[in-house]
């Protein structure tokens, strides 16, 4: 069976000057930008402008057409299970649209690092998570991102191992529903097997869980701070090639 490509580029924040993200900024469209200025933090405006720019980068060049040309479609699948949908407006995991139709993307940040995954013709999802000491205690997310038998399998490793585990299982989780466009709001509708161990989609319990066989879940090399996976929903081996992101921004 045919290898699926999904390639990845990493960004770090603290790497881009202020031109460049002025530069990024300027390829966003207007709703883009209304999400920008919603954003109090800096911090926070940064990642976003270096995401989504790079996203535009990325799908512009493999499209062949302009990056602030590139149009997205919004979807939002939990909404659209509602019988009464809120009116929040385009919101949702993005889909190339027009010219790049085809093109399926997704990108994370967390700290100083964001992640773009991109692949043609299969849903991709990606995630970053840094790894920190949560202030409120690593308890306080337990029942609402693992499943039972998961918080079992953390509980048995060592108390320095169980954060890096947690963000694992999180960055893992986030990179699933992200694929299908779940969404994030029901992390224990996965269960996983148990970082360390080899990667095993145990259970999917949700009306868009691709059939058994039919996902690639892949952890993604992200620094000794950080924990990061990439998945794409497909049969096929997935083969993670790694772009120049600063041939990407020239």
């Amino acid at each position: 069976m045919t290898p699926l490509t999904c390639d990845l580029w990493w960004g770090d924040i603290t790497a881009i000057t202020p031109d460049r993200l002025r530069d990024l900024y300027g390829l966003l469209d207007a709703d883009e930008r209304r999400r920008h200025a919603r954003f109090r933090m800096q911090a926070d405006k940064d990642r976003y402008a270096l995401a989504h720019g790079l996203a535009r980068l990325a799908v512009g060049r493999a499209a062949g057409i302009a990056p602030e040309s590139v149009a997205f479609d919004l979807r939002c699948i939990p909404c659209e299970r509602k019988a009464d949908p809120p009116d929040r407006g385009p919101h949702g995991k993005p889909r190339p649209s027009g010219p790049a139709e085809g093109l399926e993307i997704s990108f994370s940040h967390s700290g100083d690092r964001v992640l773009l995954a991109m692949a043609r013709g299969v849903a991709v999802g990606a995630d970053v998570e840094r790894v920190r000491q949560l202030h409120t205690g690593l308890d306080g997310l337990l029942d609402h991102a693992l499943t039972e038998g998961e918080r079992a399998d953390l509980a048995a490793l060592g108390p320095r191992d169980r954060e890096a585990a947690f963000f694992t299982y999180w960055s893992r989780k986030e990179a699933l529903l992200k694929a299908t466009g779940e969404g994030v709001g029901n992390l224990t509708a996965v269960a996983l097997s148990v970082p360390g161990a080899p990667i095993e989609v145990r259970s999917w319990d949700s009306p868009d869980a691709p059939p058994p066989g039919h996902v690639q879940l892949r952890d993604v090399p992200a620094g000794e701070d950080y924990r990061a996976a990439v998945a794409a929903l497909t049969p096929r081996p997935l083969e993670v090639v790694f772009r120049d992101t600063d041939d990407l921004l020239r």
